[in-house]
């Protein structure tokens, strides 16, 4: 799938998905902050593309999607729905060959130092405990393949790879799913 269809894709996801927990309930208001930060993400790739910034607007669409199929599998959303990265292949114009470099190492340097800088918060007898493994072990995965993808050279590939997996973590921490240990700076809370 091209750039813009991975976009358009998006876009799409977005209009389809519901809160799946009943308004007035303590979970809402976390599905709500769940589709504002994807919503806003779009927003932002949109802005990315048109500017003719084609790296951050990846980056920006494949974080909101994560923070998406993140709330999804907490069941926080509706449908129940994956976009993973794997889906597009973006081709970035070589003009912005020094930005894709600059912007990937320093998203794998930062979904590194994320996935070293939360603690799970739940009690491991915990439902929830699950919940939050099962966000831990998708960012993890997607930091993995995104190394794979650098390491291959596929350097739009790995920085879609680390913004989706961040994302993971992030809505994690919205959720309370984990707990912050060390620089808060590199999670949106």
């Amino acid at each position: 799938m091209t750039f813009e269809e991975y976009g358009a894709l998006f876009l799409e996801a977005l209009s389809r998905t519901r809160i799946a927990v009943p308004e007035g309930t303590l979970l809402y208001r976390v599905a709500g902050e769940v589709v504002e930060m994807a919503a806003a993400y779009h927003s932002d790739g949109i802005v990315f593309h048109r500017t003719g910034d084609p790296v951050n607007a990846l980056a920006a669409f494949a974080y909101g999607l994560g923070w998406l199929d993140a709330g999804s599998r907490l069941g926080l959303l509706e449908p129940l729905a994956a976009h993973p990265p794997s889906l597009v292949d973006a081709c970035i114009p070589d003009s912005q060959s020094a930005h894709l470099d600059e912007k990937t190492r320093r998203y794998r340097r930062m979904l590194h130092s994320a996935l070293l800088m939360v603690e799970t918060g739940p009690d491991e007898a915990s439902p929830l405990y699950a919940a939050a493994e099962a966000l831990r072990s998708a960012a993890h995965s997607w930091y993995a393949d995104g190394v794979e993808h650098l390491d291959a050279g596929d350097r739009a590939g790995a920085l879609a790879r680390f913004s989706y997996g961040h994302a993971w973590l992030d809505a994690g921490i919205r959720a309370g799913l984990f707990r912050i240990t060390g620089e808060r700076g590199l999670f949106t809370v």
